[in-house]
C-alpha cells in the first residue's frame, strides 16, 4: 500500500491510500490545503485538530451545496425525460384537410375570353382618345 507525503496547513502528514489512487489523494489533500490555508490566514494559528476540522466543515458545506443542485438537477431531467416519453407515447395529430379551389375548364376559358374583349376594348378607347 503506498503512502503519499501532503501538506495541509503547514503541517505535514504521511498518508496511505490504495495502488492508483494517489493522484486522487493529493488532489483532495489540496482541496483540504487551500481550505485550511484561507482559515489560518482568517484566524491565525490554531491547533491542528481544530484546522483540519473546521477545512473539513467548510469543504464538507461545499459538498452538500453540490449535492443539493445536482439533485436538482436530476430531479428536473427526470421530469423531462418523464415529458419527452408521454409526448412520444402521443399519437400523431389527424393530417389537417386543406381545400383547394378547383375551377372547371369552361369558366377558365370564359374568363380569358372576357379578359381579351376588355383588352380590345381598352385598346379601341385608347384609339379614339388619341385621335
Amino acid at each position: 500500500m503506498p503512502e503519499v507525503n501532503i501538506e495541509i496547513g503547514g503541517k505535514e502528514f504521511s498518508v496511505a491510500c490504495q495502488e492508483g489512487e494517489e493522484q486522487y489523494l493529493r488532489d483532495a489533500a489540496a482541496m483540504l490545503d487551500r481550505e485550511a490555508r484561507g482559515l489560518v490566514s482568517q484566524i491565525g494559528r490554531m491547533p491542528e485538530s481544530r484546522m483540519l476540522l473546521m477545512a473539513g466543515l467548510m469543504l464538507a458545506d461545499r459538498t452538500a451545496a453540490y449535492e443539493q443542485k445536482a439533485a436538482s438537477a436530476e430531479e428536473k431531467l427526470a421530469r423531462q425525460e418523464r415529458l419527452i416519453e408521454e409526448m412520444e407515447a402521443m399519437p400523431a395529430p389527424a393530417p389537417e384537410r386543406v381545400e383547394v379551389a378547383v375551377i372547371p375548364r369552361e369558366v377558365k376559358e370564359t374568363l380569358a375570353e372576357l379578359a381579351a374583349q376588355a383588352e380590345a376594348l381598352a385598346a379601341q378607347a385608347e384609339e379614339k382618345a388619341a385621335g
